[in-house]
């Protein structure tokens, strides 16, 4: 293969995942059903909650999921496959059902985020794929949601792409970023593939490329004079950077009849610094020059700033949120969680010595329990043929109470999961990316209890469940367990 040949997606798997097809394929009816679930088990950072994000890609990944021939070939060349089964593989599509919780939606750990109902060999193929878009947006939405709130108010753009882990990473962390609440992004591709606003102005190497601080911001408030921000601590922030900063608005842009839109400081103190930047440009008269800092932000040091009452009007941040550097592994799993016999689906359990590692088995839905004032105040888990009334109180058990007896009442409920793929045909509109962005907005401003998301010790998101589907788990515990 050349080095720059085109790839497919389709091959982005582990191979396991093709040995216990090919497996299927040869000793088993490979045709029979089984329900995966993708699921997460801890929040990142110690957090109250996650944001779903990547299902977009999802779409899209298993819409056009088929092997070329050059696919083919190298499948082949591994020696490992049947020409019978690499057969199967050049007329194959993804022919299953596949749930999900709408993208951007609040979601907590051991709960079904994402459901695939397939034949056994496509919902085998599809597991890196789902789980790489999934955890990586989920990971960063969320990671960017906590920078957002921490900043109370104030723009905070994506600036990580030179630190992301590749250009997939940078492109699509942007995406997830947005979602999460960011304001804009300084990645040229995802403000282009996605319509994000695009943000930036300049590095310390204009500056340090002329003569002098003043001519260098000069010469770019003359090719920029709608949109002039001054990137200020090349040389020294009070003593130089404002100042000449000051000097180009009142020399260069007012003759134009332009204002100075900001300056932007990307070391040192900087709650000091913007105090101080904030006291001089006052006096200078420029009132709306905004302040904008960078430099190894995030959630901490931006509460840490608005806490020593900086002056300060947005952030710029970078590898800390396109990283997520504090804790960069989202987690999300893939587990069977069902196979169909006889025409009804029996639930499996994977048990572990690790009690957090035991899987909810069968399929099922997840409702979101909202009280009269509209907060949602559990998740619970039913089997997938129970009814429920919630006009009614509901019984449930928390798993880890078992032994309180409690009951949903005066709650309204929603089902969580939505139809996606519906035997591989395309059933759901995505929304667009402002839509996403609005609705994680709402839900954290106005659905989730402000305590779940405190930085420190939030409040647990109860996932309760019902009486008849925490039985059914048991009993395969005791039946599994022996």
């Amino acid at each position: 293969m050349k080095l720059n040949a085109p790839r497919n997606p389709a091959m982005v798997m582990d191979l396991y995942e093709l040995t216990m097809s090919y497996g299927y394929f040869k000793e088993c009816d490979w045709n029979t059903k089984v329900a995966f679930d993708v699921f997460y088990r801890k929040n990142p950072d110690g957090g109250g909650y996650a944001i779903a994000a990547g299902l977009e890609q999802i779409i899209d990944y298993i819409g056009n999921l088929h092997f070329e021939e050059t696919d083919i070939a190298y499948l082949r060349s591994l020696d490992l496959f049947g020409e019978d089964f690499l057969d199967y593989l050049k007329e194959f599509s993804f022919k299953g059902n596949l749930y999900a919780f709408p993208e951007g939606t609040v979601i907590y750990p051991n709960e079904p985020v994402i459901t695939v109902v397939a034949p056994m060999i496509d919902a085998q193929i599809v597991e890196t794929s789902l789980l790489l878009h999934f955890n990586h947006q989920s990971l960063i939405a969320t990671k960017t949601s906590r920078i957002v709130r921490a900043a109370d108010g104030r723009p905070v753009s994506d600036m990580g792409a030179r630190r992301a882990h590749n250009m997939d990473a940078a492109v699509y962390g942007a995406r997830a970023a947005y979602i999460g609440g960011a304001a804009g992004t300084a990645t040229i591709l995802a403000a282009q593939m996605f319509g994000i606003p695009a943000v930036g102005t300049m590095a310390h190497s204009w500056v340090m490329g002329f003569p002098d601080e003043f001519t260098a911001f000069s010469k770019y408030a003359k090719t920029y004079p709608d949109n002039t921000v001054l990137l200020v601590d090349t040389y020294n922030v009070l003593k130089s950077g404002i100042p000449n900063a000051i000097r180009t608005a009142k020399e260069v842009l007012a003759p134009l009849g332009k204002r100075l839109k900001g300056i932007r400081i990307d070391s040192g103190d900087l709650a000091y610094l913007s105090k101080r930047s904030r006291e001089m440009l006052d006096d200078a008269g420029l009132f709306d020059c905004r302040i904008i800092v960078s430099n190894s932000l995030d959630e901490y040091t931006i509460t840490s700033l608005l806490n020593q009452d900086s002056a300060i009007d947005s952030f710029g941040v970078g590898e800390r949120l396109i990283t997520s550097k504090d804790d960069p592994v989202f987690g999300g799993v893939y587990k069977l969680a069902a196979v169909s016999e006889n025409g009804t689906f029996k639930p499996k359990i994977k048990i572990s010595e690790n009690p957090e590692k035991i899987t909810n088995p069968g399929l099922k839905q997840v409702y979101r329990i909202f009280n009269e004032e509209g907060y949602a105040v559990a998740d619970l888990i039913a089997g997938h043929d129970e009814t429920l009334d919630f006009s009614k109180p509901v019984p449930y058990i928390d798993p880890q109470a078992p032994w309180k007896r409690n009951t949903f009442e005066n709650c309204h409920a929603i089902a969580l999961q939505v139809p996606v793929f519906k035997d591989g045909r395309l059933v759901y509109q995505p929304p667009s990316l402002d839509e996403i962005k609005a609705y994680v907005t709402d839900q954290l401003n106005n659905k989730v209890w402000q305590e779940e998301l405190r930085f420190e010790y939030p409040h647990r998101h109860y996932l309760a469940m019902t009486e008849a589907y925490y039985q059914m788990k048991m009993s395969l515990l005791d039946k599994n367990g022996r």
